[in-house]
C-alpha cells in the first residue's frame, strides 16, 4: 500500500507536503470522481471485508469503488499518512420512507482538524448528498457547494446534516414520477455525535447490510460516480445522469433503462468498472432517492 499508488488511482497530480484546506479540498474530489459508491460485491457473489489491505486492493489496484466503510476507511488512510488530524465518526442515516433516522450507526465519515477548525469530510455517500468539498462543522450555517446548499445543525451534542436541492427538469417524462426522484427540495441525509469510533464499531453494520433481506443494499444494486458537472448513477437497470445547475437553479436529469446486456458495458464506459463476476441487477422499489 503506498500513496503514489492510490493518487495514480485517482489522478491527482497536486502537492502533498502542505496539510491545507485547498490541498484536501483537492484530493477528495479527486476521489469521489474516480471512486465510485457501489455495492455491486453482493449482488456478484463477493463479500465485503473491512481490512484496509483489502479495502485497499479492491479500489486501487482492482480499480473498484465500495460504499462508505470502504470509501472513507481508505480516505481517512491517505489523510493521516500525508499528516492531517483525522479521526472516524458513525452516522445514522436518515429514512425518508419511514420519516425516520436508522436505529444502526451504519454511515461511517471521517472528521479532519486544520488549524483547530473541523471539518467533516464524506466521500461515502453518493448521488446528489454526495459533498463535493470538506463541510467546516459549524451549526446552523449554510454550506453553498456544487450539488446544492448543506447545513449542519447541533442539538444537545447531536449533529444533524441536510441538504438543500434545486428544482429538476426530467425530459424523459416517463420518470417524473419514478421513486428514485427525491420530492422535497431540503432532505435531512444524518446524523451523528462527535464521539471518535474505529472500524471496529462497523464489523457488525457491514455484515448486516450485506445480508439482511430489511438492508436497503440487498434490495438495490447501486453504483455512483460524481463528475465535474453532476453525477451518474446507475440503480438495477436504471441509468441517471445529472447536470447541476444547467439553468438558473434547475438540475437536469436524464434517465433510461438498460437492457440485461447493457449493464457491464455501462459499468465500464460510464464508471470505469470491469466486474470479476457476474452482476444480477436488482431494484426493489423504495426508500433510496437521488
Amino acid at each position: 500500500m503506498n500513496l503514489e499508488e492510490y493518487f495514480a488511482r485517482t489522478g491527482y497530480k497536486g502537492s502533498t507536503e502542505k496539510q491545507d484546506l485547498e490541498t484536501l479540498t483537492d484530493i477528495f474530489q479527486h476521489h469521489i470522481r474516480a471512486v465510485p459508491f457501489e455495492n455491486l460485491s453482493i449482488h456478484c457473489g463477493e463479500k465485503i471485508t473491512l481490512e484496509l489491505e483489502h479495502v485497499y486492493n479492491k479500489i486501487v489496484r482492482r480499480k473498484r469503488g465500495g460504499w462508505c466503510m470502504e470509501n472513507n476507511q481508505l480516505l481517512g488512510w491517505v489523510l493521516k499518512s500525508l499528516g492531517y488530524d483525522t479521526s472516524f465518526l458513525g452516522a445514522y442515516v436518515f429514512n425518508p420512507q419511514q420519516n425516520a433516522y436508522a436505529t444502526l450507526m451504519t454511515h461511517l465519515v471521517v472528521k479532519v482538524v486544520i488549524d483547530g477548525k473541523a471539518y467533516i469530510v464524506d466521500g461515502g455517500f453518493g448521488v446528489s448528498y454526495q459533498m463535493w468539498q470538506p463541510m467546516e462543522l459549524v451549526s446552523g450555517k449554510d454550506q453553498p457547494q456544487a450539488p446544492g446548499v448543506f447545513r449542519f445543525t447541533e442539538k444537545n451534542g447531536v449533529w444533524y446534516l441536510e441538504k438543500m436541492r434545486r428544482k429538476q427538469y426530467i425530459p424523459n417524462q416517463s420518470f417524473s414520477n419514478s421513486d428514485l426522484l427525491e420530492k422535497k427540495e431540503c432532505r435531512k441525509v444524518y446524523m451523528f455525535s462527535l464521539e471518535p469510533r474505529t472500524v471496529e464499531d462497523f464489523r457488525f453494520q457491514c455484515t448486516y447490510l450485506q445480508t439482511s433481506p430489511d438492508s436497503l443494499f440487498t434490495k438495490k444494486s447501486i453504483c455512483t460516480l460524481q463528475t465535474t458537472d453532476g453525477f451518474r448513477a446507475l440503480i438495477g437497470w436504471t441509468l441517471t445522469e445529472t447536470t447541476y445547475n444547467y439553468k438558473e437553479n434547475m438540475d437536469l436529469v436524464e434517465f433510461v433503462t438498460l437492457e440485461d446486456e447493457e449493464v457491464e458495458k455501462t459499468l465500464k464506459e460510464k464508471f470505469n468498472i470491469t466486474l470479476e463476476r457476474k452482476l444480477v441487477p436488482i431494484n426493489v422499489k423504495g426508500s433510496y432517492t437521488i
